[in-house]
């Protein structure tokens, strides 16, 4: 069947319009232009941390601009690209035709992922995110699959050029993770990265077990926002407890000679956040408030979010106890609960490749708001 060019790029350009209409590439610009004037700043790095977030910013500014105009770009180009073949006889348009029919496919996948961008309107989307990640039932099979996704996660930020920064893992007595816990330090990590919530269930056959059974374990995500200074999530000093001890390795080796770990408990709430990637004792420290006021603030978040439903007279939870299944065997597959997005590659999918499932959670949780929203 003949491809309709005329009415597929003119579907393109009223998409790209309306991304437009959202991103406001001239507002982008001048956002660029502010933040560069900052980082020409000489005194810029007397602080390296305010720097390199400085730094991140302004990155992540200038590389969403540069998507918005250049998909623009590329519709001119195909558009020209048509032209061309329609002017050829013969082989030639053939050939002129096929290449214009490959590039429609990729400008039509590219501009739904930059069309996603634009539903991440969340209150704190646009933050970082702290991302942990917890080995549930299922034994030492449990903990290598918390490993196994922490493995994906990095993977996932290292194409994307995102920085990430481990902030505590407690290793398994076997093999594998009890828990690790990481920042990713871009903005929009969370919006992307908060889709990727809930209960993570694995089917494979055990490499642990001698009898070679299949095995089915668990390994939950959690994901929240990253606290700023501006978000005044005041804690009270008698409501901490802050217990110190040594880091350890894998198999609990001592790998510090000092007391430089930190655990922090809240003592109302009874969340409890571990430190121990640093390298001093007040840099773990510093880190577990940070992430506590984090949970706190999710907290605060999501029991404003209750109370608004209990009002509305919904009940209904918005996330099942799982949320994705990985099949190893019988045979392979990964597939998303919520969205029934799937994919048969999932060597690719434990390496990172998960943006088809970010974008599809995204989408996902677009409509469940809108149908909400109606009801």
């Amino acid at each position: 069947m003949a491809i309709d060019f005329s009415a597929e790029i003119s579907q393109l350009r009223s998409t790209y319009e309306s991304i437009r209409a959202v991103t406001d590439p001239e507002a982008l610009k001048a956002t660029v232009a502010e933040l560069s004037e900052q980082a020409a700043d000489p005194g810029l790095w007397d602080d390296p941390e305010a720097a390199q977030k400085l730094n991140t910013r302004l990155s992540h500014a200038q590389s969403d601009l540069k998507r918005v105009e250049q998909m623009g770009e590329r519709i001119a180009d195909l558009e020209a690209l048509v032209e061309l073949g329609q002017e050829e006889t013969g082989d030639d348009a053939d050939a002129f035709m096929e290449d214009a029919s490959a590039e429609l496919a990729s400008v039509r996948q590219a501009l739904g992922q930059l069309e996603v961008r634009t539903l991440l309107d969340g209150e704190y989307d646009e933050r970082e995110a702290v991302v942990t990640i917890r080995a549930g039932a299922g034994g030492v099979d449990a903990a290598d699959f918390a490993e196994m996704l922490l493995r994906m996660y990095s993977r996932w930020a290292e194409r994307h050029d995102y920085p990430i920064k481990v902030l505590d893992t407690s290793y398994a007595e076997e093999a594998g993770l009890k828990s690790a816990t990481f920042e990713v330090n871009v903005p929009y990590a969370f919006g992307n990265l908060s889709v990727e919530a809930g209960t993570h269930r694995l089917v494979r056959i055990s490499p642990f077990d001698n009898q070679g059974r299949r095995q089915t374990s668990f390994a939950a995500v959690e994901v929240i926002p990253l606290i700023e200074q501006t978000d005044h999530v005041e804690i009270p000093e008698n409501e901490i407890k802050v217990d110190v001890f040594r880091s350890s390795g894998p198999g609990g080796q001592s790998v510090n000679t000092t007391d430089s770990a930190v655990r922090m408990t809240h003592i109302p709430t009874g969340i409890v956040v571990s430190m121990q990637n640093e390298k001093s004792q007040i840099q773990n420290r510093a880190a577990a408030m940070r992430v506590l006021q984090s949970r706190l603030l999710l907290q605060r978040q999501q029991e404003e979010k209750a109370m608004k439903k209990e009002m509305a007279g919904d009940v209904k939870a918005s996330w099942g106890d799982q949320m994705r299944s990985y099949v190893l065997q019988p045979y392979q597959m990964v597939k998303d609960l919520r969205t029934e997005f799937e994919s048969g590659n999932t060597q690719a999918i434990f390496d990172g490749e998960i943006d088809g499932f970010i974008d599809a959670g995204i989408r996902w949780r677009k409509y469940e708001q809108a149908a909400a929203a109606a009801e």
